[in-house]
């Protein structure tokens, strides 16, 4: 079992480094528009990465997750993310607002390739600033609970890669959901023996795994057989 503190050094450093990456590719694009395909770029590496291990890419490979997480977490109140951010309606209201406005705007503008790079940069700032407010109002992942692109991946990779929590050593402390970035708490899934924590959001980061001093979580299939 891996020592959680280590852990959360190595997630927090490699966030770091997207973070800063993050801030190039956001003030970049203003100045060399192809640097906005960089948005549809990261829809499909997630997409991607979701079949196989559901949110991951949320974790620490998203360059916006990480620098939610790294540099605006020490603004943001930390609050509970409330209920309507995470609920299905503005999921899909949110999603297809985007989805209809990019496609509209890739017509309109086509063959411009430099005009559709800019209104990537300029969706992608956007964006940015409504994900900065509600961190400064909420919490630093509120963005990343109605994400499109963390969306898809959620629905893609539901079943992919499971968080499960064994029932029976569980002592419901509370500390998987006070070490979960996005605000799950895995001890409310428990029944009887192994159960699979149903939440799509789930970051497969580790953390509640590595923090749990009972051993009750375990992450994906092969180490859930390894713990049998």
């Amino acid at each position: 079992m891996e020592n959680y503190k280590v852990l959360d050094k190595e997630r927090r450093f490699k966030q770091f480094f997207m973070a800063g990456f993050f801030v190039i590719i956001l003030l970049g694009g203003w100045y060399y528009p192809v640097i906005g395909y960089f948005m549809p770029l990261c829809m499909f590496l997630a997409m991607g990465i979701g079949l196989f291990r559901g949110r991951k890419w949320c974790d620490w490979f998203c360059p916006r997750g990480s620098f939610f997480e790294v540099l605006i977490k020490h603004i943001s109140p930390k609050n509970k993310i409330p209920r309507f951010l995470k609920g299905l309606p503005l999921r899909i209201g949110f999603l297809s607002f985007l989805m209809l406005l990019m496609i509209t705007q890739i017509i309109k503008l086509w063959p411009d390739l430099k005009k559709i790079g800019m209104f990537f940069a300029v969706q992608l700032s956007i964006t940015t600033l409504l994900g900065v407010v509600l961190a400064l109002i909420f919490h630093q992942r509120s963005w990343c609970c109605f994400c499109p692109i963390g969306s898809m991946a959620n629905w893609a990779g539901r079943q992919k890669y499971p968080l499960r929590i064994d029932s029976g050593l569980c002592t419901d402390c509370g500390l998987c959901y006070k070490v979960c970035p996005i605000q799950i708490a895995p001890y409310k899934f428990k029944k009887e023996g192994f159960e699979t924590v149903k939440n799509g959001d789930c970051l497969k980061c580790r953390l509640c795994v590595s923090a749990c001093p009972k051993k009750a979580l375990s992450l994906g299939d092969d180490e859930l057989k390894q713990r049998r």
